[in-house]
């Protein structure tokens, strides 16, 4: 049997010996680091200075400077909104949060509901948020030390005709090299509440963008329930017209019949004929706004136009609005709005920057500290010889700057006031719009009531002419101006019907309906394009192997 005796050409024997060397030269080392650098840290800080200046950054440390933020006291929400507005609406809580369920139709809250799962302006927003949380991350990394490590090798040669030539030895010309590696430290103390102030800022930044993201639910679900009730309007509109067309056609037939008898003149067929394509001219036009109501749907649903046309298309009747509508209070708006939210957090996110801004005013104390090697010898550089480091506690101060210091704090403060502004503004904007919308729905509903009667009565009066014209009791220019005016009030009843619930829709969206203020919140980590761009690379990678 053959003995296995130790290679000669490995320092230590065996390679297990040869480990166990090294793991205990490695031991040395960092006891040999640790023995030159700790003492010295303790020396440093046990320094009656240096305990002074360290006790001094503690005491000041939980200083924040700049005003703390207190939102807004606003005396221009009333109590209850305008009586007028208010007419005819009930009272207690609205169904804000899916308020298209009071319109009982499967086809609408499904358009909704995909909607809300893959509109490309929503998932915009959704990477807008996911932006303003990474920015947040970079403002708050500099709470905690940054350390970098540093490494270099390099060769030089110095020249002889330069300012050492002839002062220098010659031999010392020689080339030399040089090994680095280290690792260095640096960390602001934030002793003034400057880096907290703006961690602040950013924290409201991003509520701010998630805010942003409710608004632009809001603003989504209105607008696919407005197009869609277009869509419903425009059909109904459709049917009355060729129900209208249809009409004529056999009032024309009529006035032919009448003239080929002789009891009429050819002036009732050509008015007739006119009337008759005068109707039929209306038809293109509806059906090209419908056309552009189904293509507006589908980009909506991020679907290509026309991508709905076969899933819209068929009779089917315009929504019609609950028995009881209720609306919520007006201070609820600042709860339910998120453009009021917005302005509110963009507020305390400026609010946040003037304690940035003022504590430049103060000096910048930090905590630097090196930890390294050097060597001329790649072999020497790892010994205790080649061990360097330093600490420190560095000070800025900006003592002179011209004034422009303090006037970034005066432009921080003037930014301040113009949100405030924009804050009180957007709450009374929100405020009208409700009232508006309460009363475009009200008064709407009304004028329904008004063309339905109208219609009725255009019915019953077109029935009585086109049997007294029969008879000859009466002239052809009565059944003209019936049949036009039945045409119109049709027309009318049918966009007024669909305008009750574009205003009830409206009214929705200016309450801030669409979200619930306890769950709504857009997803954490979105699908990136960046991910499928590496999926499908790895795809490829795996079929190429």
């Amino acid at each position: 049997m053959k003995t296995l005796r130790p290679n000669p050409s490995f320092p230590g024997g065996s390679l297990a010996r040869r480990n166990h060397q090294d793991a205990k030269t490695q031991r040395v080392f960092l006891r040999d680091i640790l023995g030159v650098l700790v003492p010295s840290w303790l020396r440093w800080m046990a320094a009656p200075s240096s305990l002074a200046l360290i006790s001094a950054l503690v005491v000041v440390g939980g200083c924040t400077v700049g005003p703390d933020y207190e939102e807004p006291e606003l005396s221009t929400v009333p109590d209850a909104w305008h009586q007028a507005a208010t007419d005819g609406l009930g009272e207690g809580a609205a169904p804000l949060q899916t308020w298209w369920s009071v319109f009982d139709d499967e086809t609408l809250s499904s358009l909704i509901e995909r909607a809300g799962a893959s509109n490309l302006t929503l998932r915009e927003a959704v990477w807008r948020v996911e932006e303003s949380r990474a920015l947040r991350g970079v403002v708050a990394g500099a709470r905690v030390p940054q350390v970098n490590l540093d490494a270099d090798a390099n060769r030089t040669d110095q020249s002889k005709n330069g300012v050492l030539g002839g002062v220098v030895p010659d031999e010392l010309f020689e080339p030399a090299n040089l090994f680095n590696i280290g690792v260095g430290a640096s960390w602001e103390l934030d002793v003034w509440g400057r880096i907290r102030r703006q961690v602040e800022a950013a924290d409201a930044e991003v509520d701010a963008s998630v805010e942003d993201y409710r608004d632009v639910l809001v603003t989504l679900y209105a607008e696919v329930a407005t197009n869609y009730v277009s869509v419903r309007s425009l059909q109904e509109r459709l049917r009355l017209a060729h129900d209208n067309v249809e009409g004529q056609e056999n009032t024309l037939k009529l006035t032919t019949d009448r003239f080929n008898s002789g009891l009429v003149s050819a002036l009732d067929v050509a008015q007739a004929e006119s009337n008759l394509a005068n109707t039929r001219s209306l038809i293109p036009t509806l059906e090209s706004s419908l056309i552009i109501a189904f293509n507006r749907l589908a980009v909506l649903l991020a679907m290509s136009p026309g991508a709905l046309d076969e899933e819209l298309s068929g009779e089917v009747p315009i929504p019609t609005e609950p028995e009881a509508v209720t609306t919520a209070l007006p201070a609820e708006l600042l709860r339910q709005r998120p453009d009021i939210r917005v302005a509110e957090r963009r507020l305390a996110a400026q609010t946040a920057r003037i304690g940035v801004a003022t504590a430049e005013l103060y000096p910048k104390f930090s905590l630097t500290g090196f930890l390294g090697l050097q060597s001329t010898s790649a072999g020497d550089l790892f010994s205790t010889d080649s061990i360097n480091w330093s600490i420190g506690l560095p000070i800025r101060w900006n003592l002179f700057a011209g004034g422009a210091i303090r006037s970034q704090i005066a432009a921080e403060k003037a930014r301040t006031e113009q949100l405030i502004l924009n804050y009180e503004r957007a709450v009374l904007l929100a405020l009208e719009e409700v009232e508006d919308a309460m009363a475009s729905y009200e008064k709407e509903v009304a004028r329904r009531g008004h063309l339905t009667n109208s219609v009725d009565a255009t019915q019953r009066s077109l029935d009585l002419v086109l049997t007294q014209y029969r008879a000859g009791l009466t002239d052809f220019q009565n059944v003209l101006d019936t049949e036009r005016s039945l045409l119109l009030r049709q027309d009318d009843l049918a966009s007024s019907e669909g305008l009750v619930i574009k205003n009830l829709v409206d009214l929705y969206r200016a309450l801030g309906g669409g979200w619930d203020p306890e769950t709504a919140q857009p997803p954490s980590t979105p699908p990136s394009s960046f991910d499928k761009d590496n999926e499908v690379k790895e795809t490829e990678a795996e079929e190429a192997r």
